[in-house]
């Protein structure tokens, strides 16, 4: 189903620069699907930093990280060799211990879309926790429409 992984309206987004290397292709030149994920990976991994959170002080402070709970995507066009690519992210949702991201992988048009559910769990016994009070106060900041929340 094409086009049903769609950004929420009036969303604010949070954009990375991505270069596509030789590593991140197959012989044809043409990105591998699954190094789509990485470059989702460091868009949220940025974000997180630029929030004030980033992963390694979540950890070291607050005892948590995040899992991959749920990853729906839609491939829609190949992206290659030295294309010059942004990561993106919008926050659809966010719950007592989890948030969903809308996040693309595009160039002058979309490559892929993907909604990305994550989970924070304990970094000792990896079981759900609450998110940190601050960091859940920033993703609420980044909803569209914070009293439309769906989880």
């Amino acid at each position: 189903m094409p086009g049903a992984l769609k950004p929420p309206a009036g969303a604010r987004r949070f954009a990375v620069p991505v270069r596509v290397y030789y590593q991140d292709t197959d012989a044809g030149g043409i990105v591998f699907h699954a190094t789509y994920l990485d470059f989702l990976e460091r868009a949220r991994m940025e974000w997180l930093r630029t929030l004030g959170c980033p992963a390694s002080r979540l950890v070291a402070e607050e005892g948590c990280l995040f899992i991959v709970r749920a990853l729906r995507l839609e491939y829609l066009r190949p992206a290659l060799l030295d294309e010059l690519l942004d990561a993106t992210l919008a926050v659809t949702a966010v719950g007592g211990a989890q948030f969903t991201l809308h996040q693309t992988v595009s160039g002058s048009e979309d490559c892929m879309r993907a909604e990305v559910n994550l989970a924070c769990v304990s970094a000792s016994r990896l079981r759900p926790v609450r998110l940190p009070a601050r960091l859940r106060t920033a993703l609420l900041d980044w909803l569209p429409n914070p009293s439309a929340n769906p989880q």
